[in-house]
Formats: C-alpha cells, sequence, structure tokens
C-alpha cells in the first residue's frame, strides 16, 4: 500500500474528484493499511485505535494537500479506529473518518477498518436492461421504504430486521403490489436513529444497524435480480453537530461556513456545508459517487435541495447574507448541484437524480447545458399538499376546492415530476392517509382509493410510502414495524389489492406512462363541473390508439348515466373501477364497458354514457 503524491489529490484539491474515497479514508489490502485524512489547520493528526490500544500513531502531512497520512502494517481489518486531530490553541478533538466504509454500531462512533471488494455482484441481466427501465417515458411506481421499522421482531426484543434478511421478504412484497423501484429512507450512517438518516454521520459508509456494507451490496443484487429498481435519498444539504463528525473538524469551520448565518441551519439545528470550499465538493460528488459504484444504486433523491438553493431559507430578515450579486440564491451550492448531476450522468447515464425541492425555482429536471440543474425529476411538492388538502375537505365542500385539483395542469410539464405521497405526510400528528380521509370507515378507505387511482392517473412517475398499501390507520411510528396484522382485514388488504392493479396498468399500458413527461400525453375532456365535483381527463401514449379516459367521482352519490366526449366511437371497455369488490367497494360499475354513440359533447362528435361509482374513479379504454 503506497502513499498518495500530490498527484494523486491534484482532482481533491481542485474541487472536481468524483472518486476521492479512493484516496482518502483508510484502505487495506490485508496486510498493510494506508490513512489518510483532509486537516489542512491542524498541527498534528494521529490515528488511535485497536491495535495501538488508542495511544496513537502520527501521521505526515503531505504538502500544499492539507492531507495528512500514513501506512501501517499488520492484519487489522475490522478494527476500530479514530483520528486525533490537533488544531490552534490546544484544540483536541476525536472524529471519525469522514471517508470511512465503517462505522461502529450505534451508539459507538468509532469508523471500522474495512474494504468493499467482497461482495460478488449477479445483477449484471438489471445492470443491461436499466436504462429502459428508468427513462422518462418508463413506467416509474416507488415504494418509499424505512428499513428500521418496515418489519421488526418482537420476539427478539422488537428488533429490525437486516439487509440480508429483509431482503426476500421486501422483494416479494414489492412484486406483489407491482411497485417497480424501492426508495430507501437514507441508508448512510447516522447516529440519531430517530433522525431515520437524514442526520448523515457517515456519507461513505451504510448503517451498521443492518449489517455490514456487503449485506447491502447483498441486499440491493438481490432487488435488482427480482427486476426491482433502487433509490436511495441522500443528504448534501447539511449534517449534524456530533462531536464525532465533521462539524469544527480539524479545530476550525472546515466543512461548514463560520459564519452562522450561512453554516448554521436553523431549521435543522444543524451545518451547512461550504459548498464554495473545492474539497467540500470532492467530498460530496464521491458520497454520491461511491453509492453508484460501489453499491449499484439506481437513483439518488437529492433531500433539502430548496434549503440549498436560497441563502434566506428559513430565516428572518438579518439573519442571512446576500451572495456577491446582492441576491439571495446560493451560487456556490447551484455550482455544485450542476457539477453533481453533470458528473453522476456522465458515469452512469442510465441512473436518475431526483430532487426534493419545493420552490418555484425554474428547469431543476433541465439538463446542466439548457441552464438547468440537471436533475432527471423533481418531487411536485405542491400537487401532494393540494391533493392531501383537497381530499381532507368533507365532500359537501370539495366543489368549493376543485381547483386544488385542476392546477396542476397548468405546471405539470414545466418539469419531470414524481408524484409523492412521502413519509413526511403521515408524520408529527398529520396522521396516516387514510386519517386524512373525511367521512366513515367505508367512506375512509372508498377516499383512500380514489385519492391513488387520481394519483395513479397523472401524470408523472409515483412514490407511495411504506404503510399506504395496509391503510394504515395510525401514523408512521419508526420505533415500530408496521400493521401487518391489517391484512387480515379484507377492507385493508382491498387498498393493497387495488395498488397492485393500479400498478399493472401502469406498467403495462403505454398510454399511462408514456407521456408522464410530455405535454401531449395528458388532455382535459371536462375539468370544469365543480358543482358535481367530478373530474374527466384522458392519458395519452405515444400511438394514437393508446388512450386510456379517466372519470373520477369525488362525492359518495353516485351519479348514473352520466355523458362523457370521447376521442373515437367504438366500445370503449371499463379498465379500473376503484369501487371493485376485490377492492372493498360497492360494485357499481358499466358491465365490463360501454359503446359510444354519435352525441357530441365535451366538444367531441361522440360520447358514451356511463356509471360513476360513489367515491370512485373508473378508467375506459378502447382497445
Amino acid at each position: 500500500m503506497n502513499l498518495l503524491t500530490q498527484k494523486d489529490l491534484e482532482g481533491f484539491v481542485e474541487g472536481r474528484d468524483a472518486r476521492a474515497f479512493d484516496k482518502l479514508g483508510a484502505h487495506t489490502d490485508g496486510d498493510t493499511t494506508r490513512f489518510a485524512v483532509w486537516a489542512p489547520n491542524a498541527h498534528r493528526v494521529q490515528v488511535i485505535g485497536d491495535w495501538n490500544a488508542w495511544q496513537g500513531d502520527d501521521l505526515e502531512r503531505l504538502e500544499n494537500t492539507g492531507v495528512w497520512q500514513l501506512v501501517i502494517r499488520g492484519k487489522i481489518r475490522g478494527q476500530s479506529y479514530k483520528y486525533r486531530v490537533h488544531g490552534e490553541n490546544g484544540w483536541v478533538g476525536e472524529k471519525s473518518d469522514p471517508y470511512g466504509f465503517l462505522q461502529e454500531v450505534a451508539p459507538g462512533t468509532s469508523s471500522v477498518v474495512w474494504d468493499l471488494a467482497t461482495h460478488a455482484w449477479k445483477d449484471d441481466a438489471w445492470r443491461k436492461r436499466r436504462k429502459e427501465k428508468q427513462t422518462l417515458d418508463a413506467p416509474m411506481a416507488i415504494y418509499e421504504c424505512h428499513l428500521g421499522s418496515w418489519r421488526r421482531v418482537p420476539e427478539e426484543g422488537n428488533r429490525s430486521l437486516g439487509y440480508r434478511e429483509i431482503a426476500p421478504l421486501l422483494a416479494d412484497h414489492v412484486e406483489k403490489h407491482g411497485f417497480t423501484h424501492i426508495e430507501f429512507l437514507p441508508v448512510a450512517e447516522h447516529a440519531f436513529y430517530g433522525s431515520w438518516g437524514y442526520l448523515t454521520t457517515g456519507y461513505f459508509a451504510p448503517t451498521h444497524r443492518y449489517g455490514k456494507p456487503e449485506d447491502l451490496m447483498f441486499l440491493v443484487d438481490y432487488l435488482h435480480q427480482r427486476g426491482i429498481g433502487v433509490i436511495m435519498d441522500w443528504v448534501p444539504a447539511h449534517f449534524p453537530s456530533d462531536a464525532h463528525g465533521l462539524v469544527n473538524f480539524d479545530g476550525t469551520h472546515l466543512y461548514e461556513h463560520a459564519d452562522p448565518r450561512q453554516g448554521f441551519h436553523p431549521e435543522w439545528n444543524s451545518s451547512i456545508f461550504n459548498y464554495g470550499r473545492n474539497e467540500v465538493r470532492s467530498f460530496l460528488l464521491s458520497s454520491a459517487m461511491l453509492w453508484l459504484d460501489a453499491y449499484h444504486i439506481d437513483g439518488l433523491r437529492v433531500d433539502g435541495v430548496a434549503s440549498m438553493l436560497f441563502r434566506d431559507y428559513a430565516r428572518k430578515e438579518g439573519e442571512w447574507i446576500p451572495n456577491q450579486q446582492g441576491g439571495r440564491e446560493n451560487l456556490e451550492a447551484v455550482y455544485f448541484l450542476r457539477e453533481m448531476n453533470n458528473a453522476v450522468y456522465l458515469a452512469h447515464p442510465d441512473a436518475q437524480t431526483i430532487a426534493e425541492e419545493s420552490t418555484t425555482w425554474p428547469n431543476v429536471s433541465r439538463p446542466v447545458s439548457a441552464g438547468g440543474l440537471g436533475f432527471g425529476f423533481k418531487w411536485d411538492m405542491g400537487w401532494m399538499h393540494d391533493t392531501l388538502e383537497y381530499f381532507k375537505e368533507d365532500p359537501l365542500y370539495r366543489s368549493y376546492h376543485q381547483s386544488k385539483l385542476t392546477f396542476r395542469s397548468m405546471y405539470a410539464y414545466s418539469e419531470n415530476f414524481v408524484l409523492p405521497l412521502s413519509h413526511d405526510e403521515v408524520v408529527y400528528g398529520k396522521g396516516s392517509l387514510l386519517g386524512k380521509m373525511p367521512g366513515d370507515e367505508w367512506q375512509k378507505l372508498a377516499n383512500l382509493r380514489l385519492l391513488l387511482a387520481y394519483m395513479w392517473s397523472q401524470p408523472g412517475k409515483k412514490m407511495l410510502f411504506m404503510g399506504g398499501e395496509l391503510a394504515q390507520s395510525s401514523e408512521w411510528n419508526h420505533d415500530a414495524s408496521l400493521d401487518w396484522h391489517l391484512l387480515d382485514d379484507p377492507k385493508h388488504a382491498g387498498i393493497g389489492k387495488c395498488i397492485g392493479m393500479l400498478n399493472r396498468l401502469y406498467v403495462g399500458d403505454p398510454a399511462l406512462h408514456e407521456g408522464d413527461t410530455e405535454a401531449s400525453g395528458f388532455f382535459w375532456v371536462d375539468g370544469t363541473n365543480a358543482k358535481d365535483s367530478i373530474l374527466v381527463y384522458g392519458r395519452k401514449g405515444h400511438r394514437d390508439e393508446d388512450v386510456v379516459i379517466v372519470a373520477l367521482n369525488f362525492t359518495p352519490v353516485p351519479k348514473d348515466n352520466y355523458r362523457i366526449g370521447v376521442p373515437h366511437a367504438g366500445k370503449w371497455r371499463e379498465l379500473f373501477n376503484s369501487d371493485g369488490k376485490e377492492y372493498g367497494g360497492s360494485g357499481r360499475g358499466n358491465m365490463g364497458g360501454v359503446a359510444s354513440v354519435p352525441v357530441p359533447w365535451n366538444g367531441r362528435r361522440n360520447s358514451i354514457v356511463v356509471n360513476l361509482p360513489p367515491l370512485g374513479a373508473v378508467y375506459f379504454t378502447a382497445r
């Protein structure tokens, strides 16, 4: 194991090294281990660990890089270590390795000497066809999952399942419900379990709570072999102030800004990365790349993008510093995000990046070359909030709020959107999805099926947080398992069957996915019938014959003999009915389909007369 040279670190120092993890951190070949850490303002750096009884071996500084390094002989793989960093005025800190591949199981905070070349991948078939599974016109139905609380073992102290244990169970569940992808809440190491991973302490280490790096590789590999894509939440917006972590790393504000008006995040009580520092950009670029390279992750959902873009995010007047042009935009963060997306798509053109971005910043999901931020997709947070606010309304008053649903058509194609019903909507007293629905038990379940049918027929990729498929009545608790016993109740099991059918239709019918990001993929039939709280619209694929008509009745009153204008004459088959008895509904429908008649309606020459079930959605196709 050789020491690093200045040439090895040129890209790191210049802020363009997207694989700095190959150099920094602990690298072992079994007989020797090289330690390398960036601490430019330190006066002395030691590595302390199991092999030296935590007494310390001194690293040497590599000139003009700020990097300290040392090669140790002996078999120390699996042993714990930290860096003891000596700064100015007698300051001494004991830090875990920023580039460490493994950390001790929490509450331990030391790094562990480890390597990543320990898993024999078997997902070649998936990776060869990954591009066709993740294009803009491909169906992407995402199951959002928190590993620690998906399923637990009450007989063993209510422990969470490990990476290997959960693999077949999760694959079976996702496959049964027809989802194409899983999105994991952050699996990078985090000291505080209650942060769900969003307070990351190990940007290159999967959390040891569920196993070692090769165990996470097994999970991803297994899912790929079952034809399921894997997206991971990634958090470059901020990091926690844990003493063993990045904050004040060498006795100075190294990774974060010194001025709290730039370096402190008031909303999350955490530190903000200094995106203007070259070595910090290399650190974050490399973290993103590691998960794609080493763990075969198919996409990164980037958390907190809005907070990165604006210097005044969650701040009052006088609590932030304008940029060099006098504006509120964080120009350094914008530059970093563009560099990150360019690097990801250059190395992995068939991967995807997804922005959690809640403002009106333009062109988030447009290429950098066209002036965009370069993301593949953006969460449609406006749709999520407007839709849930609408569904909370008593149907008696929904006619006054129909614009919450129709407004989306004004911007639906301004970005490449993912429609999220995320974990954030079922915590902090917000209640479960089912709990948000008005009415008695039957109406709540019917409303939930209607919500899902509406979502799955809208342009955009779909995302549902775990538990939604069980129609949980209680909100998510990260310390407990999902309420699996609900599957014994046919009414709750019917929601899962409904989702399974929606996903099969979404994946199998080009009309429902090919136009997810193209304006030609959606057309209104009737968006103005607020009086009856009814919406009718169409979805269209690339071929003219690939059309699905969607009719939604947002009241508990059946609407029989309801006329709908259709694009052409013929038999229109009922493709889906959310009121089906198999889903827990009343079974009101259209006997399999209806024939059009030459009666002009909704600006079209032909029309069909249908029965709209109470709090129900029906899809029709002429094929």
